[in-house]
């Protein structure tokens, strides 16, 4: 990559997408077979509605990687059984951060200015996380001395909470659904000067919510009029994010499509549901067009909603090989 990504954030979407586009059709052997195997000539793509996205799962079983660099870290998904984990091989740890940092600034201010609570039990649980990467260095940003990750001490969690109340102080909570509600059903206290961001995940810990239950049970237990969610996943390395009412919105150098659920190369148009299509323009080393398992609908001013997953994903990405 000849310009730094946050040299590459400041050229028009459209021209950097086409030429992330070239480059890694040349550059990533994996995104390149890809393409042979569509019969698609890449010259011939002229416009990001006919690009093509690479299905998520080959994450798990091939190394998708754009030129010949080392990687730094493996960002690995979890572990599920029976089922491959997705790998992510980072080539450049600085790009993860300058895209975590300036995408966090466009919606929530200044790292230093906030006190940061990762209540994140299942993914401290697995040293590769790229979610835990992402409080860490969060952490690391905040100038505040109570910053920090909590695993099952709810109790010095909600003391925490009760005690950065007192003193007025901007704090952003961030956990995993379950850990989140196991709190308000503990620990329900009204907060005035904290945010509350879910990240998704029940794991099996409890039955399934749907998004506005569980915003609903948050709510109630900490009087709060809305509820934040962030949108990423092991294969991207932007965020999207949501102030409330589950309408998430992307960074500059992030957008989101809309493909039909039975015609992978159909585009759906604004407030019809089907599947996600991320582009990541961070994903500058490993693949930046990435075909999601998950549904969604695109709103006319580019922020979107998350609706829910695909049945038998596992087989969705072979099934577009063959």
């Amino acid at each position: 990559m000849e310009a730094s990504f946050l040299e590459l954030a400041t050229v028009p979407p459209e021209l950097a997408t086409l030429n992330t586009f070239r480059n890694q059709a040349a550059e990533n052997p994996v995104y390149k077979e890809y393409l042979a195997l569509l019969d698609i000539d890449p010259s011939a793509v002229t416009t990001i509605d006919s690009i093509p996205f690479m299905p998520i799962e080959f994450f798990k079983h091939r190394r998708v990687v754009t030129g010949q660099g080392v990687e730094t870290r493996v960002f690995e998904s979890s572990r599920t059984t029976g089922v491959e984990p997705s790998k992510h091989y980072i080539l450049d740890d600085e790009i993860y951060r300058e895209s975590l940092e300036y995408g966090f600034r466009q919606f929530f201010g200044d790292p230093a200015e906030w006190c940061f609570l990762a209540l994140l039990p299942s993914y401290l649980e697995r040293p590769n996380a790229s979610l835990v990467f992402m409080m860490d260095y969060l952490i690391s940003k905040s100038e505040h001395p109570h910053s920090g990750f909590y695993l099952d001490n709810r109790n010095e969690l909600a003391a925490k909470l009760i005690l950065l109340e007192k003193t007025r102080q901007k704090t952003m909570l961030i956990g995993v659904t379950f850990a989140l509600l196991d709190l308000a059903a503990q620990y329900p206290m009204p907060l005035k000067n904290t945010i509350i961001v879910e990240t998704g995940g029940m794991k099996g810990r409890r039955e399934e919510l749907t998004r506005d239950e569980l915003h609903k049970i948050l709510k109630s237990s900490f009087q709060l009029d809305s509820i934040c969610s962030e949108y990423g996943m092991t294969e991207l390395l932007s965020q999207a994010w949501s102030t409330g009412n589950g309408i998430y919105r992307t960074p500059s150098w992030m957008q989101i499509l809309i493909r039909d659920p039975y015609d992978p190369f159909r585009r759906m148009p604004d407030g019809k549901s089907g599947g996600i299509d991320v582009i990541d323009l961070a994903n500058q080393f490993s693949c930046s067009f990435i075909q999601t398992q998950d549904l969604g609908r695109k709103n006319s001013d580019g922020s979107f909603e998350v609706l829910g997953r695909f049945d038998n994903t596992e087989l969705r990405g072979c099934n577009l090989l063959i």
